[in-house]
């Protein structure tokens, strides 16, 4: 039964992952999935650290940095027990006719660090600042690192999906301390 269930989630995984890369490498979804991987590599993070000690009231920027602060190092550390320990190749390791088309950070791929982030950052900001447009617009990027994660050949949609759940999973337990 387990393997049945592992079989039909591997082959979903690989049409899903398969359906996604075969968009194509169109230069201008190459070039926007590039940028928008590369807003999850956590270059952007303090700037939206500082945007909200500088903009809001403390009351909110306090719990907020704190709940980032404690949030980014568990991600971090399950995020490197969880790779280390599954070891799962990439896609572009596993099949023949795949190239990633940004070179990855490191060899494996479950979970997706990418992934895990930005819904780690889209949880903290939706949480601690209700506003339905940043919600939205917030969860749509996070989203769309994932995919672009995808397309770029470096990940299957289960590693999006787990780093997604890390992400998430992180900041609330992040806030639950806080």
């Amino acid at each position: 039964m387990l393997k049945e269930i592992t079989n039909n989630v591997t082959r979903w995984d690989t049409y899903i992952f398969q359906r996604i890369f075969g968009w194509g490498d169109r230069r201008f979804l190459t070039r926007y999935f590039r940028i928008l991987s590369w807003s999850a590599n956590g270059y952007l993070y303090p700037l939206v650290a500082m945007y909200v000690l500088l903009t809001f009231e403390t009351s909110i920027t306090k719990p907020f940095l704190l709940a980032a602060a404690i949030a980014f190092p568990i991600k971090g550390i399950l995020y490197h027990l969880i790779k280390q320990s599954l070891k799962r190749d990439r896609p572009y390791q596993k099949m023949d006719d795949i190239t990633f088309r940004v070179r990855p950070p490191d060899r494996f791929s479950f979970p997706s660090g990418h992934t895990a982030s930005a819904f780690l950052v889209m949880t903290l900001l939706s949480s601690f600042f209700p506003i339905p447009i940043l919600h939205f617009t917030t969860f749509i990027w996070a989203s769309m690192v994932g995919v672009a994660r995808v397309y770029l050949g470096v990940h299957y949609p289960t590693d999006v999906l787990a780093g997604a759940m890390l992400g998430i999973l992180s900041a609330e337990f992040a806030m639950l301390i806080v």
